[in-house]
């Protein structure tokens, strides 16, 4: 294994365990203690890790960029259990819009018992996956971001804006009581803004650790949401704030 892709399977577990050992390491990949240590002081210059003793943690910051594979493998129970309370709100013959996010991602594997659903959708994960399915998927597009297999640009802001659906389903990075809802980077958030001008109502799907948070860019504000689907009931504030916009919660 080059040393790049080792470092980079470290990133993963980082992410995944939040702290990993030297010592753990050096065995999972047959190499030295040393050759363990030269990596975790690489990634510490780069300034994804802080080394600790014995090891290093991941500096987590809410603008990260995450590969889809990482973020694919972070609390996939808890996006099954959101994606299962999402389905219930999709009916027969219902049109869509997805996003590349890997929550929607879980959303659509329960779709099937549904009948005669459209979705649309820049996941290159989605387009893949159910190609064969009896769900009709449409892409949108667009030039590909391979960092999340997403496809974004002018010509996926043009596809959409040819349709009318009754749904568009979300992700983002963060919810604020003040900043609104927030996501890590501008081009899928751009095509996530044309997709909600196209939709009558829309889901958002968000589990509890992204309360409180604030990420780099604007996606829309609170009260453009109909549902907020997530795994656990939310702080009595934010029960009373989502009230304020006529948010139904789901939880």
């Amino acid at each position: 294994m080059l040393a790049a892709q080792r470092r980079q399977k470290i990133i993963d577990m980082l992410h995944l365990n939040k702290r990993v050992l030297v010592s753990d390491l050096s065995k999972c990949f047959e190499v030295t203690e040393e050759t363990i240590r030269r990596d975790l002081e690489k990634l510490e210059k780069e300034g994804v890790v802080t080394r600790s003793y014995g090891g290093a943690m991941l500096n987590r910051h809410t603008n990260e960029d995450l590969p889809f594979s990482t973020r694919n493998a972070i609390h996939p129970e808890l996006k099954r259990s959101i994606a299962m309370k999402a389905m219930e709100l999709i009916q027969d013959g219902d049109t869509l819009m997805v996003d590349p996010s890997s929550t929607a991602l879980e959303f659509m594997k329960i779709l099937g018992t549904k009948r005669n659903l459209t979705v649309i959708t820049n996941s290159i994960h989605i387009l893949h996956d159910f190609a064969s399915s009896n769900i009709q998927v449409i892409s949108t597009g667009g030039s590909l971001r391979a960092c999340s297999m997403s496809l974004v640009g002018p010509i996926a802001q043009d596809t959409v804006q040819k349709y009318n659906v009754d749904t568009v389903v979300i992700g983002c990075k963060g919810l604020s009581m003040d900043k609104g809802i927030t996501d890590s980077n501008e081009p899928e958030c751009e095509l996530k803004k044309y997709m909600l001008r196209q939709a009558e109502k829309v889901i958002l799907l968000a589990d509890h650790s992204k309360f409180n948070k604030t990420a780099f860019v604007k996606l829309l504000d609170l009260d453009r949401v109909d549902y907020l689907i997530t795994d656990q009931k939310p702080e009595p504030e934010w029960l009373e704030q989502l009230a304020k916009h006529n948010i139904e919660v789901i939880y």
